[in-house]
C-alpha cells in the first residue's frame, strides 16, 4: 500500500513538473525532487527510467550530485517561486492579512538567499564556477 502511495504521487509530480517546463509559473525543480524521492521508494525500474530521462539530467543531476545548478536553472526557479510567491503575497495584503505576508517575505528572503550563496552556480559545460 505504501509502495502504491509514492508511486502515484511520483506520478502526480511528475506530471505537473512536466508542465512546470512549458509552463514558467510552475517550478519544475521542486516537483522532480519529489518524484525522485517517491519513484526511489516505489519501483527501482521507475527511479531508475526517471534518472535516465533528459529532464532529470537538464535540471536536477547536477545539484543531486552536489555540483549545483546553472544560472539558467537557477534563474529559472528564482523567478517562477518569487511570482508565485508575489500573488500570494499580493492576495494577502489586499484583504490585509499582515502576519502571512510577513512570514512568506521571511520565506523568499531565505529563498534568495540560499540559492545565490547555498547553491554552487556551474557552467552548462559542468566546469564549476563557485559563486559562494
Amino acid at each position: 500500500m505504501k509502495r502504491l502511495l509514492y508511486l502515484i504521487l511520483g506520478c502526480i509530480c511528475l506530471g505537473i513538473g512536466c508542465i512546470g517546463v512549458v509552463l514558467p509559473i510552475l517550478p519544475t525543480v521542486p516537483f522532480f525532487l519529489v518524484t525522485l524521492f517517491c519513484f526511489a521508494k516505489s519501483s527501482q525500474r521507475l527511479h531508475t527510467w526517471f534518472i535516465g530521462t533528459d529532464m532529470y539530467k537538464k535540471h536536477l543531476e547536477s545539484f543531486v550530485k552536489k555540483e549545483g545548478m546553472t544560472v539558467k536553472t537557477k534563474a529559472m526557479i528564482m523567478v517562477s517561486v518569487t511570482l508565485l510567491m508575489g500573488f500570494g503575497f499580493f492576495m494577502m495584503l489586499r484583504k490585509g492579512i499582515y502576519i502571512p505576508c510577513i512570514i512568506l517575505g521571511v520565506v523568499w528572503i531565505c529563498h534568495v538567499v540560499y540559492f545565490v550563496f547555498g547553491v554552487r552556480t556551474i557552467k552548462s559545460n559542468n566546469s564549476t564556477v563557485d559563486m559562494r
